[in-house]
């Protein structure tokens, strides 16, 4: 069974840092390239990092510099370490396969407020 659980998610302050987490079960995970994804209120979901079978990582621009994106394929997971939050970076962050999504998870929601 396809699954999806993305946690670490909290508030936080501007400036400040979180590392969520994903554990991904029902696919061959190691093969698949794997991202990290939020959808901020009224917004549409928007992709946000993204890394291949092979470690390569791309960013979206707003995140770049800032946010980095990790897998351990031992242990079919996924990471986003996001460092100097912004209040823009508040969201609800979501894990999926870049190409071909499967049934999204619940999310971890992020909020960064003083």
């Amino acid at each position: 069974q396809v699954q999806l659980a993305e946690s670490g998610g909290g508030l936080v302050q501007p400036g400040g840092s979180l590392r969520l987490s994903c554990a991904v079960s029902g696919i061959i995970f190691r093969l698949n390239t794997m991202g990290w994804y939020r959808q901020a209120p009224g917004k549409e979901r928007e992709l946000v990092a993204h890394i291949t079978s092979g470690g390569t990582t791309n960013y979206a621009d707003s995140v770049k510099g800032r946010f980095t994106i990790s897998r351990d394929n031992a242990k079919n997971m996924v990471y986003l370490q996001m460092n100097n939050l912004k209040p823009e970076d508040t969201a609800v962050y979501y894990c999926n396969r870049r190409y071909g999504p499967l049934p999204w998870g619940q999310g971890t929601q992020v909020t960064v407020s003083s």
